[in-house]
């Protein structure tokens, strides 16, 4: 309780003012922030024992009126509530899995002074593929909504700098797993394997080590989730960027 206060205290002193008179009559910017570390505490999930991850990414519901009285200041809450959610984290021992993002969004079926938080742990994933060859690429994996090419001979996929497609999701091995990119006349052939990784893959929900894949073929690792996309091949006469 003591934790809690002291975070509510900190974030009153940084919204007062302006934000707390916009607020006096509806829901109020520390309630929302308290409802962010619970929202954290409820949704967490051990990685060691002195490590927990948690969501990242934070949809705020708010009644039209209560998110037409926050707009004008909607920019500033969120920095300052993402400030004080990552100093709450590291005073608890939460990993986040990317970027904390906070959103305001009406929902049609709030009242004036009620509020919901809708939550999800979001990996921010890096290739060093550019735009063309996404374009060009006759297959690809969709993370956490970016795009990003299978090239033969293979895709080694991992949280480490050595991985060819970097996913910062704590439950991600270094080198988790490895696309493999291969095929004659035509055919196209699409297999993943697992590298060792600590905890595993799982491919259209199977637990499994190693595996041939299709157009749409999921696979789970962490907590993140690569889609396999098999698209028609691209105009060869573009040049890469």
């Amino acid at each position: 309780m003591g934790a809690l206060q002291n975070f509510e205290h900190r974030l009153e002193q940084a919204i007062s003012g302006a934000f707390a008179k916009a607020f006096r009559s509806a829901v109020q910017p520390v309630e929302i922030a308290a409802a962010l570390q619970r929202e954290c505490g409820n949704n967490a999930q051990i990685l060691s024992r002195d490590r927990r991850m948690v969501p990242n990414q934070f949809h705020v519901e708010l009644s039209q009126t209560d998110l037409d009285r926050l707009s004008p200041y909607d920019t500033a809450m969120a920095s300052d509530m993402r400030d004080q959610l990552q100093d709450h984290a590291e005073s608890q021992g939460y990993v986040f899995p990317g970027p904390i993002s906070i959103g305001f969004e009406a929902a049609d079926d709030l009242t004036t002074g009620r509020f919901r938080i809708r939550s999800e742990a979001q990996a921010q994933a890096k290739s060093n593929s550019t735009q063309t060859q996404v374009r060009r690429a006759t297959a690809l994996v969709e993370v956490n909504g970016t795009q990003h090419p299978l090239h033969s001979p293979a895709m080694v996929v991992g949280r480490g700098t050595e991985a060819d497609l970097r996913i910062n999701d704590p439950g991600i091995s270094r080198r988790h797993i490895e696309f493999q990119v291969g095929g004659s006349g035509g055919e196209l052939d699409l297999r993943v394997r697992d590298l060792g990784s600590t905890n595993g893959m799982l491919v259209d929900g199977h637990r499994i080590a190693a595996t041939g894949l299709h157009n749409g073929s999921v696979v789970k690792i962490g907590n993140t989730t690569l889609t396999v996309r098999i698209t028609a091949e691209s105009s060869q006469g573009d040049a890469d960027v």
